[in-house]
């Protein structure tokens, strides 16, 4: 009798997992639909903003949040294999194919873009859940804080725009030729 009541999980245990079951299930749902999950993030990251500005407070976690914002979008733009560690001696260094007969290699990002999404979506989640908090408000000066975000902002992109211009890169897909292949005829060769 005492090993029956052992072998079953706890009431804790079975919230848990039904809760993470029914996560999963509305997370494979959403998964396919892009603009709908932007345009969340979006309203998502705008009730913060609005729960900040009526607040007048938590300026540090913002500012967290949105350096975290920054770090991620770098990563999302460059390639998993950073062409500047890849240095050959004769040439510039590894690029793109640039015309018809190069090999095609597609633009595979260190980042893909439905982690970007589900880490934006859980770190303004996380931000949101710290203006409960009065510990998290710590008292500063936050023009300072904005000014010195944009800096950094202007100046990692300007980076970044240099490296995708040295290396010849673009890491989104509209207005890329596509590659087509022979077209499917429906007939069967045996032979």
């Amino acid at each position: 009798m005492e090993d029956n009541i052992r072998d079953e999980p706890g009431f804790v245990s079975r919230l848990f997992s039904s809760l993470e079951v029914k996560y999963q299930y509305y997370l494979d749902k959403l998964t396919p639909h892009t603009g709908v999950r932007w345009v969340l993030a979006v309203l998502t990251v705008f009730a913060f903003c609005l729960r900040i500005f009526y607040l007048q407070g938590f300026y540090i976690v913002t500012y967290a949040l949105f350096i975290y914002y920054l770090n991620m979008l770098l990563l999302f733009l460059t390639p998993s294999i950073d062409p500047a560690l890849e240095l050959d001696d004769d040439e510039d260094g590894p690029m793109l194919p640039s015309r018809n007969n190069d090999e095609f290699r597609p633009f595979m990002r260190r980042l893909p873009e439905f982690k970007f999404w589900l880490s934006m979506m859980k770190s303004t989640m996380i931000g949101f859940f710290c203006t409960f908090f009065e510990v998290f408000d710590v008292p500063v000066f936050w023009p300072i804080l904005v000014m010195y975000f944009f800096i950094l902002f202007f100046l990692t992109m300007r980076r970044q725009i240099l490296h995708m211009i040295k290396y010849r890169y673009i890491p989104f897909t509209t207005g890329k030729p596509r590659r087509a292949g022979k077209e499917d005829t429906g007939k069967v060769v045996l032979g």
